[in-house]
């Protein structure tokens, strides 16, 4: 008969170290949404929980929402494949508490409830230097360049929290990032008195037309061939709008303007029939924003639909940081800019492949995931 097997007997020691390792390990990991490989599609895996600068602070998560450039990263597009350097925990859109900070942190505390500004800028360059962070040099993207929101936990520096009132929603809280855009869009100049068109009724363009709206312009016309989203706009405040897939774009804003055209246009989609609309629907005089970003090169007759309009354009990326963020901080806090109509849906992390499905057919508003309570 063979030898029996003796038993075992592991020192109280090791199996104790061995289980504080796992509780350890338990505690420092955390849920995100990662672009593990190119190539559609993402997945929701377990990742180290970030670990904070001097200068950084973490935030929980509460809510992230869906950007067209989380959509560009998901479904990995020619813009993606030549930016994206997978794996990266992606999105940038959020709202969350503030549960640790950095040892050098102290405009930031534990408990504070925060938005974040996504470009994070070198504080340096000339840019950053003479009031134009917004276009550093050696600007970094949350969720692009580093690793973002769609998580339990996401690490962004103290100069990037933005501490946001309680008594906001946290889906709204978490909409500001966008918010700014169309802030710095609408109001590159003042709009109050003044006619307004969107071209492009994405979130951010819906975004917009509430923005010209409580800003005093009229009539603000939106324009767009997504009918779902038309019907949006016209519960945040369109006195006008427009299906470009029925009708034409021009002749409805030279019938609502007294054959004048607007005074303000907003380029919200970056499409070659919105971008030459932009140019010919604004009057002699008017100002052109434009957010919208194009994916190819086009003509434009630069001397009749610019010089001798005597048009002014702007070009606009992201917000200006910090002006922008004060401003949206007032409209909100206001009660006068009303951004419920425009959040339409709201899924939990977990549900991540309804929600991008969702986002990309346009049969929605803004698409909101729940990563905490």
């Amino acid at each position: 008969m063979p030898n029996a097997i003796p038993n075992t007997i592991i020192p109280y020691d090791t199996l104790f170290e061995k289980y504080f390792i796992y509780f350890r390990d338990c505690l420092q990991s955390m849920k995100a949404l990662v672009k593990t490989e190119k190539g559609v599609g993402a997945e929701l895996i377990d990742v180290p929980k970030p670990e904070i600068g001097p200068n950084d602070v973490l935030v929980k998560v509460k809510t992230a929402s869906i950007c067209g450039t989380d959509l560009h990263i998901y479904f990995w597009d020619e813009w993606a494949q030549k930016r994206i350097h997978p794996p990266r925990t992606f999105g940038h859109e959020l709202a969350g508490t503030v549960v640790e900070i950095g040892s050098d942190v102290t405009t930031v505390k534990i408990g504070d409830f925060v938005s974040a500004e996504t470009h994070i800028v070198c504080g340096k360059c000339y840019q950053c230097s003479n009031g134009n962070a917004h276009v550093c040099k050696d600007i970094k993207i949350l969720g692009v360049d580093v690793d973002g929101a769609f998580a339990e936990y996401v690490k962004i520096p103290e100069t990037n929290a933005w501490k946001t009132s309680s008594e906001i929603p946290a889906q709204i809280a978490s909409v500001q990032e966008p918010l700014g855009n169309a802030v710095h869009t609408v109001l590159s100049e003042p709009v109050s008195g003044k006619s307004v068109l969107v071209l492009g009724c994405g979130p951010i363009g819906l975004m917009a037309v509430s923005v010209a709206k409580c800003c005093g312009a009229y009539p603000v016309i939106a324009a767009d061939i997504n009918g779902y989203r038309l019907d949006i706009a016209k519960k945040m405040g369109a006195d006008l709008t427009i299906d470009a897939s029925k009708e034409d774009v021009l002749n409805e804003v030279m019938n609502a303007t007294g054959g004048l055209g607007v005074d303000v246009s907003l380029e919200m989609a970056g499409s070659k029939t919105t971008i030459g609309e932009s140019f010919k629907a604004v009057k002699p005089a008017g100002r052109v924003s434009m957010l919208g970003i194009a994916l190819e090169p086009m003509e434009i007759d630069v001397s009749e639909d610019i010089v001798f309009k005597g048009l002014r354009i702007y070009g606009i990326t992201g917000r200006r940081m910090f002006e922008t963020w004060h401003t949206l901080k007032s409209l909100l806090e206001s009660g006068r800019l009303d951004l419920s109509p425009l959040l339409t849906h709201e899924f939990r992390l977990d549900e991540y492949e309804n929600a991008f499905a969702l986002a990309r057919s346009g049969k929605c508003g803004k698409v909101i995931l729940k990563v905490s309570e």
